[in-house]
């Protein structure tokens, strides 16, 4: 067909509804397979469900963490770099000592190493505050005790 033939034939009464009837065709056809890339079902991750968060360090043991010292004011609480202070407190039954907690998460993983206590005790001797030492019984108890907390928050994650 010659340039001349071809530009008669694109001027053909009809034409323009061919035109656009294989364009709308094409259309659909192109629409129907990316559609086809959907997928029914969500999206699968072999990710724990721990490390599905916004935060830098394992939700579980962060979740515990707070929970644990929900007690004591909080001075600073880094969900990023996973570290939580308290200030210090003095228990009302207890006026002459107070008490100052630095907790810090390590890692994603639920483990016992992703997680370390720290305490600082003073007595109040004479109206100054002295340090005095803190019982290792005390830190190991408070890890336990957020362990436990942080295990359960999964047990219970995980059945829902």
């Amino acid at each position: 067909m010659t340039r001349a033939n071809s530009a008669n034939f694109s001027k053909a009464p009809g034409m323009s509804a061919v035109r656009r009837t294989l364009g709308l065709a094409l259309l659909g056809v192109s629409l129907a397979g990316l559609s086809a890339c959907g997928g029914g079902g969500r999206p699968t991750t072999e990710l724990s469900a721990a490390q599905l968060n916004t935060i830098g360090v394992n939700a579980y043991l962060w979740r515990a963490a707070l929970d644990t010292v929900a007690f004591a004011p909080l001075v600073q609480a880094d969900s990023a770099g996973g570290v939580i202070v308290t200030d210090w407190y003095a228990n009302p039954s207890n006026p002459t000592e107070r008490v100052k907690l630095t907790v810090t998460i390590l890692d994603q993983d639920l483990r016992a190493d992703a997680l370390r206590v720290a305490a600082s005790r003073q007595v109040n001797e004479g109206g100054n505050w002295v340090e005095a030492p803190v019982q290792a019984a005390t830190v190991q108890k408070l890890e336990d005790i957020i362990l436990t907390k942080a295990r359960d928050l999964r047990r219970q994650a995980l059945a829902s």
